[in-house]
């Protein structure tokens, strides 16, 4: 860790000790050592600030013929509402048409990771993911759906409990072309 990464964790872990002697007392042995424990998970939960797209993609590009779809479903995804900080948990589905160039399998799976670490609303991170397979795979043609349940719904608020949260990115022909958004949402459900 370097001296700013330390610095940083000294931070968290002072601001987490303020937040529980307000809601319990810190002393307590079940809290001891949760002021530091807690800003190690945020730094570990929000790791995507620390990342950059060509250092995750890291050169995994590959020539391809093919202009058929590529779809890698249910890519797990944990991400954090900026609103209130806690969890939403979900799947994202990633869709392509290559142009030229298809890119490694578990960089798709990355990319998602990258953007879901870091505080967010679910809109965002789904044109996100979409913005940075146009960016790394030269494609125009993307499509990216995420489906999540949000603590911030379930724990707090109005208490749903079986609420889930659907959103979509649709560029180029997912957008222009039925049959091309059709064929996407046809290869999910199956």
């Amino acid at each position: 860790m370097t001296a700013d990464q330390d610095e940083v964790l000294r931070q968290l872990t002072e601001a987490y000790g303020t937040i529980i002697s307000e809601v319990d007392d810190p002393a307590r042995p079940g809290l001891l050592g949760t002021a530091a424990r807690a800003a190690k998970a945020m730094q570990f939960l929000t790791r995507g600030y620390h990342q950059q797209l060509a250092e995750v993609v890291n050169n995994a590009l590959f020539p391809a013929d093919s202009r058929e779809m590529v779809v890698v479903q249910d890519i797990e995804l944990y991400s954090m509402c900026e609103h209130h900080l806690l969890p939403f948990i979900g799947r994202a589905h990633v869709g392509y048409i290559p142009n030229g160039r298809v890119l490694g399998l578990s960089k798709v799976a990355r990319i998602v990771d990258m953007f879901a670490r870091r505080l967010q609303i679910q809109e965002a991170l789904t044109l996100q993911i979409a913005q940075a397979l146009v960016s790394v795979t030269g494609a125009q043609d993307v499509a990216v759906i995420i489906e999540a349940q949000h603590l911030c719904m379930m724990m707090r608020g109005v208490e749903k409990q079986n609420s889930r949260m659907k959103t979509s990115a649709m560029l180029g022909a997912f957008q222009d072309n039925a049959s091309t958004r059709a064929e996407f949402l046809n290869l999910l459900h199956r």
